[in-house]
């Protein structure tokens, strides 16, 4: 039986009073940047980028 493969999520500690935007890299990778600055610079990288919230 072949075994089952661990999808490994990372997760930063939530500083408080930042306000974080999740955006979606591709159809599986979502990152939580914390400013329009962030979100351009992955934009060059990924031109599919969505926000999603």
């Amino acid at each position: 039986m072949p075994r089952k493969k661990r999808t490994i999520i990372l997760e930063r500690p939530i500083k408080v009073g930042v306000k974080e935007i999740k955006v979606r890299l591709d159809h599986r990778t979502i990152i939580t940047v914390t400013s329009q600055k962030a979100i351009a610079a992955w934009k060059l990288r990924y031109p599919k980028l969505e926000v999603i919230g």
